[in-house]
């Protein structure tokens, strides 16, 4: 991956090309002055479809979960 560092002024001019730059695998690191801010990087899609269900099961909750709290949740201790 491609490295371009862009001042903070000119990335807000620049924006919708520097994004195309990011869409094509460059990676766009953004300055204030010398310091770097913000870089930015393409999203990393999932290549594999979610399948539901495939840990059924392996998760619970008890009957009581969004029961109301009682009152001594919510008593100072000290």
């Amino acid at each position: 991956m491609t490295t371009k560092t862009v001042e903070l002024r000119e990335a807000q001019a620049n924006l919708k090309d520097l994004l195309s730059l990011v869409a094509q695998g460059t990676e766009i690191v953004v300055t204030d002055g010398t310091i770097p801010v913000a870089r930015l990087v393409p999203v990393e899609s999932c290549t594999t479809p979610r399948t539901a269900g495939l840990h059924a099961g392996a998760i619970w909750s008890s009957e009581d979960f969004d029961d109301p709290l009682p009152d001594t949740f919510w008593a100072d201790p000290a």
